[in-house]
């Protein structure tokens, strides 16, 4: 097999761009408390499950644990529906995700219950962080970094 490219190098200036992304929506959710910073990490792990981002998961897996996330929380990401580990902030967050990551709308009872839940800049800020990661879920899809290398994000 060929070995891809290193998409890091070889376009650094757009990378730059996303790693300033992702050092915003880091800090805006941190700010928010450790409740927001491991929402933010389980809606990371659950757009990658959705995208079979296997890189990603891996991630966002080993974030995860470093912040204190129990284990059961992050194996139960795949039937959160059905899991009752997660909060009624994080069940909202992750439903926002799986319909923006399947390009559905979201309902108008979704859209409001979020904008009363987070505020409309936390749910523009979250918003954006799902898009991020479908980004980054796509971009390692194509370059296909190998899991355990260094994080690129």
């Amino acid at each position: 097999m060929n070995q891809r490219l290193n998409y890091l190098q070889s376009s650094p200036e757009v990378f730059d761009i996303l790693f300033q992304l992702e050092d915003y929506l880091r800090d805006q959710f941190h700010k928010g408390g450790s409740e927001m910073a491991l929402l933010l990490g389980l809606v990371k792990i659950r757009v990658s499950q959705i995208n079979q981002c296997a890189f990603c998961i891996d991630m966002h897996t080993k974030e995860m644990i470093e912040l204190g996330e129990k284990p059961e929380r992050i194996y139960g990401l795949s039937a959160w529906k059905d899991m009752p580990l997660y909060s009624e902030q994080e069940t909202l967050a992750l439903e926002v995700a799986e319909l923006m990551t399947g390009c559905q709308q979201i309902p108008d009872d979704v859209y409001q219950s979020a904008i009363e839940r987070f505020g409309e800049r936390g749910f523009v800020e979250l918003t954006v962080a799902i898009n991020a990661i479908n980004h980054w879920n796509r971009v390692t899809k194509v370059f296909k970094p190998k899991i355990g290398e260094p994080r690129p994000i």
